[in-house]
Parts: structure tokens; C-alpha cells; sequence
């Protein structure tokens, strides 16, 4: 721009300023809308149109937000709609959706990486975590920090890195430890707990840690021995427990320690077979029992005692057989 021109440029500048500041505003029934407008233009015409741009810049941040507070309910109950239909990828859509008009947090980021799972995206899934744990800091919600290491914890596994993956878990169980204490009676922070434990354990088997899986499941068996002997009717706790007895199971077979193996193995049984019988119609829990007489079998097998392993395989193979009747199709 040559300096002569400064002056014409000038002028035509403060002639739009003041024309534009008395151009009258489009009819509107918004009123608060066509009054800041009208104060936009007044700004305008008094020279000042950076100071309109921030009353304008400010009124359409509120507009935004209250567009959102409006949108947000009925994309969440979209995103709801879809669930029931099972529509993996349109429910995606709309969650990032709320995401981007600003509606995020940790439950949010969580779900997004659920279903990117299900869709078998483990590396978008990986960072949907990484986003809710996050906004879990930014809230310090310190159950959804550890819940979101832990989702972390478990796409590594999926992926191989079982050394990131239990620096993940145990980044869990540190937060967990501290919620577990701070309240003995939330049994739901006690169960999250003893979960933590369990994947520690997975891990340390996979990496050959015998010791310190077995360590990690006792753990983990002596918080579900807690919650399940205070409250016998909750058959999720019973479950819970029945897992942990097989899973040191395991760790003791591999150790050679036969006796303690099929100990661990029978106290599985009983909770399983007490499931089974409190709901004959739940495939899981008749699952489970059929596993535990076949694991028991291994064990009597090894100790000689084949008329025992041949019982206890028949006593499963009779289950296999009748969930198989049900389902055909279950492969």
C-alpha cells in the first residue's frame, strides 16, 4: 500500500463504517438477537468495529452453547436408539458428534472407544481411552482414571504389549488401592479392585511370572471372599469368586502343585454348581460348571486316579452336550 493512498483509504474506510452502522437490521422476533446487532452497528459507526467484533464474537459463543445444551439431549437419546438397534457405527457417529459440539467428558470417551472395539479399531479405541482418562483428570474422577487405564491395560494386551499393558494395571490398582481404603464399605470400588488384581495376574502368567500372578489372584480372592460372604445372594460376586479359585487353579498345576490345584478347583465347583442350579436357563453359569469338572479331571488324571477323571469328564461332557442341543448354531 503506497502512502499517498492512505488518506482515499481512510476516508472510504469511515464512509462503510457509517453507512453500514445506519443500515437498519433485518426484522427479527429475536430480540435479544437484533439488539446485538443494533450495538454491533452502533460500535461500527463509531469507528470502533474491533470492539463490535467481540460483542458479536461473544453473543454467538452463547448462542453455540445454548444450541448445544439443546442438541446434546437428543443426540444422546439417538445415540440410545441405536444401541437397542444395534447400529454399532451410526451410535459412533453420533457420540463423536456430541463430542465435537463440546459435549465430552469421560463416560463419553469411553464409550466412543467400547464400540470402536467392537468394531475392531483397536488403535482408535486405544485413543478414545487415552481422551477419557483425560477429561477424568481434568475432573479428578478418580474411579474413571482408573477405569480408563484399565480399558487402556486391556487393548494393549490385545495388541501384544504386555509390558505397557501392566504398567496400565497397575496404574489402576494404585488409584483403586487408595479408593478401596478411603471406603471399605463401597463394595463397588472393593469389586474394581479385586478386577485389577485379576489382570495383573493375567499378565504376570503370559510373561511367565508364576509367583507374582499367584500373589495377584490371591489377592484378588481374598477381596471377593469378602464381598461374597457379605452378601450370598449377589450371584455376580459369586461368579467373581468362582474365577478367582480356578485361576489359582491354574497357576498351581503349572507350579506341579497338584493337591493344591484340585482344592482350588473344587471350591470353584461348588460356587458354579450352586449358580447352575439357582438358574438352570443361564448358558454362562452351565458353561462354567462343565469347565470346572473337565479342569478337575486334568488334575485327577495326573494323580492316577482315572475312575475320578472319568466322572468328572462325563459329569462335563453331559453339560457341553445339552448346551450344544440348545444352541446349534453356538460354534
Amino acid at each position: 500500500m503506497a502512502v499517498a493512498d492512505i488518506p482515499r483509504l481512510l476516508r472510504e474506510y469511515i464512509k462503510v463504517s457509517r453507512a453500514h452502522g445506519r443500515k437498519p437490521p433485518a426484522p427479527s422476533n429475536d430480540v435479544d438477537i437484533a439488539a446485538t446487532v443494533e450495538r454491533s452497528r452502533s460500535l461500527v459507526q463509531d469507528l470502533k468495529p474491533s470492539e463490535a467484533l467481540s460483542v458479536l464474537t461473544a453473543r454467538i459463543a452463547e448462542e453455540n452453547e445454548a444450541h448445544a445444551r439443546r442438541l446434546i439431549p437428543l443426540l444422546k437419546e439417538q445415540a440410545e436408539v441405536q444401541r437397542i438397534l444395534s447400529d454399532h457405527t451410526g451410535r459412533l457417529a453420533i457420540l463423536e458428534e456430541i463430542a465435537r459440539i463440546g459435549g465430552s467428558d469421560a463416560a463419553l470417551w469411553g464409550e466412543i472407544g467400547d464400540i470402536q472395539i467392537l468394531l475392531g479399531n483397536s488403535q482408535d479405541a486405544l485413543g478414545a481411552y487415552h481422551r477419557a482418562r483425560s477429561a477424568a483428570m481434568a475432573d479428578q474422577d478418580e474411579r474413571n482414571i482408573s477405569n480408563s487405564h484399565e480399558r487402556i491395560g486391556d487393548v494393549l494386551v490385545a495388541q501384544g504389549d504386555g509390558a505397557e499393558a501392566l504398567a496400565a494395571y497397575q496404574a489402576s490398582l494404585a488409584l483403586r488401592t487408595v479408593l478401596a481404603q478411603r471406603d471399605p464399605a463401597n463394595t463397588e470400588w472393593q469389586r474394581d479392585l479385586s478386577v485389577s488384581h485379576n489382570k495383573i495376574g493375567d499378565v504376570l502368567v503370559a510373561q511367565g511370572d508364576g509367583a507374582g500372578a499367584l500373589a495377584a489372584y490371591q489377592a484378588s480372592l481374598a477381596l471377593r471372599t469378602a464381598l461374597a460372604q457379605r452378601d450370598p445372594a449377589n450371584t455376580e460376586w459369586q461368579r467373581d469368586l468362582s474365577v478367582s479359585h480356578d485361576r489359582i487353579g491354574d497357576i498351581l498345576v503349572a507350579q506341579g502343585d497338584g493337591a493344591g490345584a484340585l482344592a482350588a478347583y473344587q471350591a470353584s465347583l461348588a460356587l458354579r454348581t450352586a449358580l447352575a442350579q439357582r438358574d438352570p436357563a443361564n448358558t454362562e453359569w452351565q458353561r462354567d460348571l462343565s469347565v470346572s469338572h473337565s479342569k478337575i479331571g486334568d488334575v485327577l488324571v495326573v494323580q492316577g486316579d482315572r475312575a475320578g477323571a472319568l466322572a468328572a469328564y462325563q459329569a462335563g461332557l453331559d453339560i457341553a452336550r445339552s448346551l450344544a442341543q440348545r444352541d446349534p448354531a453356538n460354534t
